[in-house]
């Protein structure tokens, strides 16, 4: 099954070429933004640092703060994931390791954050097999390609994350229901959490939990591996 048929549709995955191509399209937008905004919530495409610390405080609860763990960030940016873990969780031992796409992120990264249990990578997967990954927003922002295309991608990069987490993953997703602006709607992916819930437990072998009632128009996904 193609996984855009594993999400309701019929279409064919786009090859290696292709998904090279979109990876580079979304390391472009990136860096763009971070060019003209900085290592702030705007940088990430995100409105405040507060709605950003909610969506770390519903990725995180894929976690077990219980015993050390180590955790994958997936699109980590600037390294936010980090300030948030140091201000919420610093008793924690958390062996973390940020990717990205953009040289620009993770240069900031490194620079602010890199010590100690902490490496940034460059990357459109981890180069590992942590207990954990999470992602945020990187699903959201499709960069110019059609529906039935982005869904493929977001499936592509979901199987990647799976592969490289042994406890389970989380990620969060624009919902269907968000009032947009044209312009945002013109770039913003927007989803039903049903197709991707359905995705990760028959594609993935997960079971999943859908967290939807934290005041903002949006889901997270806490996906458990098998």
């Amino acid at each position: 099954m193609s996984p855009q048929a594993a999400v309701g549709g019929t279409g064919v995955a786009p090859d290696s070429e292709m998904l090279s191509g979109m990876y580079a399209d979304v390391e472009a937008y990136y860096s763009a933004r971070v060019a003209k905004h900085g290592a702030t919530p705007r940088g990430v495409d995100w409105s405040c640092q507060a709605t950003q610390n909610m969506r770390f405080v519903q990725l995180l609860k894929i976690c077990d703060f219980s015993a050390p763990f180590s955790l994958n960030d997936i699109g980590c940016g600037y390294g936010a994931l980090c300030a948030f873990l140091a201000m919420r969780h610093a008793d924690a031992a958390i062996d973390y390791l940020g990717v990205d796409l953009s040289r620009a992120m993770i240069s900031r990264a490194r620079r602010r954050f890199r010590g100690p249990g902490r490496r940034f990578v460059m990357g459109k997967a981890a180069p590992r097999i942590a207990d954990y990954s999470v992602a945020s927003g990187i699903m959201n922002v499709n960069v110019g390609y059609s529906r039935e295309l982005w869904e493929n991608f977001i499936a592509s990069m979901l199987g990647d994350i799976r592969r490289n987490s042994r406890r389970g993953f989380a990620v969060n997703f624009v919902a269907e229901t968000d009032v947009l602006t044209d312009a945002q709607a013109a770039i913003l992916y927007r989803t039903d959490p049903a197709p991707w819930v359905r995705h990760c437990e028959r594609e993935l072998g997960c079971t999943v939990d859908v967290l939807d009632n934290y005041g903002m128009r949006e889901f997270t996904l806490l996906a458990r591996c098998s």
